[in-house]
């Protein structure tokens, strides 16, 4: 009786929950939580990691696990509702939302940027269309904006301005100009604000109940410190296209459930699924993924070396050939798919394996190396087979 009782305490020291119920259930936590203790700690201590938020779903049945601290400054402990900035997985959400307004009718992703945009009539976006934007094809953005934009004057004088380096479609250049734009011009054509259909009616929609673009005065105690490379106290600003970008901020119970609506284990409303689903359709084979609607994909199984291949900093920095798939691979189920996300003070990912309804989530309040993060989910998925 007393051994257990240590091994219990033991538990509770590693921050670990999960939602189990039954003996069996509670050998299965004891287990897993261990496991899952013996891959973190080591992360958490090789890159100074205040806190993290792990989450993984199997059937729909939820693991959580919490490390850490969302502040050293007050040592508020993470939780399944604590906020983490999310970085680029904020475009899949844009993806989503373009997706919805192509299945109501509002738009096609096959269409011309400047059909929607008639101030760049007569400029490069005659040729380049929406689905250009959202895989990253549309000939050479830079990854970030010049820092001079400002405002929508200023960010429409840059895209009248701009020439693609590439032949549209022949090369992969990961961008935030491209998929901003086109939350543009998918709010524009749905006749509201993008932070407005986002909070108000992508994310209710999809069930996530605590993710936002600007964090209520309520959901500020919860919402995570970050820290950067110095390890200086950081929160993402506000630049040009931000929300449309990298602006999202959610909790690993918000992303399981993300995870869950893409894998169809989630019942959400019909054009809602469709849409969805239209955002895991393959483009273009470029090196080791394929690229969908922002979205990557992988043919499952796969082993970490191509994961790591696929996000490796030379497929974020660096223009890669790309090939075209036509028609466009619909949506697969034995596959990978998955997203990282970045800010200055944060490093998320998620990845779900639809045959398998198998997803992993990883938040952490520390900017990160991104093949930390692939090494880790991918061990957390070797736990859990």
């Amino acid at each position: 009786m007393r051994l257990f009782f240590l091994f219990f305490v033991f538990l509770l020291s590693c921050g670990c929950t999960g939602n189990f119920n039954g003996r069996a259930g509670r050998l299965l936590k004891d287990s897993t939580a261990m496991a899952v203790d013996s891959v973190v700690r080591p992360v958490l201590g090789k890159y100074a990691i205040p806190g993290m938020a792990i989450g993984v779903t199997i059937n729909g049945k939820r693991f959580y696990y919490n490390f850490g601290v969302a502040s050293r400054s007050t040592s508020r402990e993470i939780t399944n509702e604590t906020l983490f900035e999310v970085g680029s997985i904020s475009k899949t959400f844009t993806a989503t939302l373009a997706s919805y307004a192509q299945t109501a009718g509002f738009l096609s992703l096959k269409d011309p940027v400047s059909k929607y945009l008639p101030s760049l009539r007569k400029t490069s976006f005659d040729s380049i269309a929406l689905v250009d934007l959202a895989t990253h094809t549309a000939g050479g953005f830079p990854l970030q904006f010049p820092e001079q934009i400002k405002d929508s004057v200023q960010l429409m004088d840059y895209f009248k301005q701009w020439r693609p380096r590439f032949p549209i479609g022949r090369y992969r250049v990961y961008a935030n100009p491209g998929i901003g734009l086109l939350g543009v011009i998918a709010a524009q054509s749905m006749h509201r604000p993008f932070t407005d259909l986002i909070e108000k009616t992508v994310l209710p929609e999809l069930g996530l109940t605590n993710t936002y673009i600007d964090v209520p005065l309520q959901k500020m105690a919860d919402y995570a410190q970050g820290y950067n490379d110095a390890d200086s106290a950081v929160r993402v600003g506000q630049g040009v296209l931000a929300s449309e970008t990298y602006g999202i901020k959610s909790c690993v119970k918000d992303l399981l459930q993300y995870a869950e609506v893409n894998m169809g284990i989630a019942r959400v409303n019909e054009p809602w699924r469709q849409a969805v689903m239209v955002t895991h359709s393959g483009y273009y084979k470029c090196g080791v993924l394929t690229q969908d609607l922002i979205w990557e994909q992988y043919p499952y199984p796969t082993d970490s070396a191509i994961l790591l291949a696929g996000n490796a900093t030379s497929m974020i920095l660096e223009p890669n050939p790309a090939t075209r798939i036509a028609p466009e691979l619909p949506p697969q189920q034995n596959v990978l798919i998955d997203k990282t996300g970045s800010t200055n003070g944060f490093g998320a990912y998620i990845l779900f394996i639809p045959s398998k309804k198998t997803g992993v989530v990883i938040l952490a309040n520390k900017s990160y190396p991104i093949d930390g993060r692939v090494r880790l989910a991918y061990q957390l998925l070797k736990r859990f087979e």
